[in-house]
């Protein structure tokens, strides 16, 4: 599978150049791998008298990650974080052309149940037998892209997100230590969006600059998970001037962990972070990384996907700003 990058609300549209999206939906293809075989799971539709992937539209508010993870807990009561982006498809309904995004979703010893509502059956399949029962042609190809990610191995992985802070308050007009400064109104508000939308991925392990607005940045999705924290000086701004491979260093341990992680940063250090995590791609996936100042707007989200094995490479990328006031 070759190495992918998907942005909020982007999605291939070569079949239909420059024509308006008028509804936004998103969902999931579960998996798993039974003596050694790959099995996707299946939804029945009663309204339609359909097989399909779990998937719904957006509500207000909601960025498409965050719509994927509700949809597919509401249809089959899957809390699984989402994986891998896969292809999403495009076709006309009623009020014209709709989008849906769609992710790999590993329900390896998960429980799933249909909600009984708009979903009546579910079943576990194997791929081929998936591709002649949907009754959509076009979710045929998120499903290949599936498929084409487990022979490649690149189908298994857990989450990096870089997070840089909330907007704080302006660095011109604060009279204290740099530490110290807060988050702005907007802020605070966009620590609350940044906490639903790191829920989608679930890290359950925060890495973050001891100094305040990165704190506070974090503060509303650890106090709502109880994720483990730990606060690295290196990742200051101050240290990262003096000795900015120790902020390389920093990042790189989040990778020898291997468990899925979330490292709240500054501005200031995010070329040498993307320089670090780049290592762990292909040249082609690196090269989709941000490039310019300031690389991450406050509160924006880069999910790195990774795979589970020694090289911790990463196999995708994403990226979400959760709320801009």
């Amino acid at each position: 599978m070759p190495a992918a990058r998907a942005d909020a609300l982007v999605a291939d549209q070569s079949e239909h150049p420059g024509e308006k999206i008028a509804v936004v939906a998103a969902g999931g293809l579960p998996w798993r791998v039974t003596r050694g075989a790959l099995e996707v799971l299946l939804i029945h539709r009663p309204r339609y008298d359909d097989w399909s992937w779990p998937k719904g539209k957006l509500d207000d508010g909601e960025t498409v990650p965050e719509c994927g993870a509700r949809e597919i807990f509401e249809e089959i009561g899957l809390t699984a974080g989402l994986g891998i982006p896969l292809p999403s498809i495009h076709y006309r309904v009623a009020s014209g052309l709709k989008v849906v995004h769609y992710w790999a979703v590993n329900a390896q010893n998960a429980k799933v149940k249909q909600d009984g509502k708009e979903v009546d059956s579910l079943l576990w399949c194997s791929p081929e037998r998936a591709a002649e029962l949907l009754s959509n042609p076009s979710d045929r190809a998120p499903l290949a892209a599936l498929v084409a990610a487990f022979e490649d191995d690149a189908l298994d992985t857990w989450p990096l997100v870089i997070v840089r802070h909330a907007k704080a308050k302006p660095r011109a007009s604060w009279t204290k230590g740099e530490g110290d400064r807060t988050l702005a109104a907007s802020g605070l508000r966009q620590a609350q969006a940044v906490r639903r939308l790191l829920a989608v991925w679930g890290p359950e392990r925060i890495v973050s600059s001891p100094w305040k607005r990165c704190i506070s940045t974090i503060a509303p999705y650890v106090k709502a998970t109880k994720a483990k924290v730990k606060l690295v000086d290196a990742l200051t701004e101050h240290s990262h001037e003096r000795k900015p491979q120790k902020t390389a260093a920093a990042i790189e341990a989040v990778f020898d962990k291997g468990v899925p992680a979330a490292v709240c940063v500054h501005r200031p250090t995010l070329p040498t972070i993307l320089e670090q995590v780049s290592r762990h791609m292909k040249a082609p996936l690196a090269q989709s990384l941000p490039a310019r100042d300031p690389y991450l707007a406050p509160g924006e989200v880069l999910v790195l996907h990774v795979r589970k094995d020694s090289r911790s490479r990463v196999v995708a990328v994403e990226q979400y700003r959760p709320f801009d006031d």
